[in-house]
């Protein structure tokens, strides 16, 4: 068993006790939203410029922007919330916040957990090494040791590949240790590392991995919310249509991301 489905099974036992026998009252979750006015939307806040903490305390970037403008778009205010990426599927489950729109791969292993409106926007997995480095390929990552964000898809895959891995809680993590040697490649999502890499002056090079299509990523919900689930997609889709999306990626990543 990967370490990625003890997670998610712990977090089903662990939430167990929040939703039993409240199928009835899930399918009323967005008549609950709109009568208190606020929904709380949960992220790392440690994956810049998807989201992350500023220098005045603020958890800012695409990712909040983007849920701010949809809670906006029903009627409700955003109340952000960071918490530690291994266990937010967990923290969802046992209602400490309301949605996830914090750069989440759509999986089918998630999805079999909690349901997704998007994506809003898609990507890749890539792999960054020093300039220089003589890791080009996958092959070469073999007895080299390679870092990931503890919890992310990634980690599943290196895992998987039978790589020497060591976790961390964010992106910023992985890149210091990048820069200090104490890993020799490390394992993300393509968009984030780059504008993270640069936007810090971190020079480095990188490939894709050839094996892996594109992915998705969504916002999550709990189970059995249609209603809710409807009435955010069509915000992230008017938010599409009418320009707002555009204006938002251009501002936080520099380029239509969808």
């Amino acid at each position: 068993m990967t370490v990625r489905r003890t997670i998610l099974k712990s977090a089903i036992a662990a939430a167990s006790l929040a939703v039993f026998g409240l199928t009835a009252a899930a399918a009323e979750e967005l008549d609950t939203l709109q009568e208190k006015g606020v929904i709380r939307i949960s992220m790392s806040g440690a994956y810049p410029p998807f989201n992350f903490v500023n220098d005045e305390n603020k958890v800012v970037g695409f990712d909040p922007a983007v849920g701010t403008e949809i809670a906006k778009r029903m009627g409700l205010e955003a109340e952000i919330v960071t918490t530690a990426w291994d266990g937010i599927i967990g923290g969802l489950l046992a209602n400490k916040y309301d949605a996830i729109v914090g750069s989440m791969t759509i999986t089918a292993e998630r999805d079999e957990v909690v349901d997704f409106v998007g994506p809003y926007y898609s990507d890749k997995r890539a792999i960054f090494t020093k300039p220089g480095s003589d890791i080009t390929s996958l092959a070469d990552l073999d007895g080299k040791k390679v870092g990931l964000t503890l919890g992310e898809t990634h980690e599943d895959w290196a895992r998987a590949k039978g790589y020497s891995i060591n976790t961390y809680k964010g992106l910023p993590e992985l890149l210091l240790e990048l820069e200090n040697g104490r890993v020799d490649a490390i394992v993300n999502d393509s968009i984030a590392a780059i504008l993270a890499m640069t936007a810090k002056g971190q020079e480095f090079a990188m490939f894709d991995d050839p094996d892996t299509k594109p992915f998705g990523a969504g916002i999550a919900i709990r189970e059995g919310n249609p209603e809710l689930a409807a009435a955010m997609q069509a915000a992230l889709d008017s938010m599409m249509e009418d320009g707002t999306y555009l204006a938002l990626a251009e501002k936080w990543i520099g380029a239509d991301i969808r």
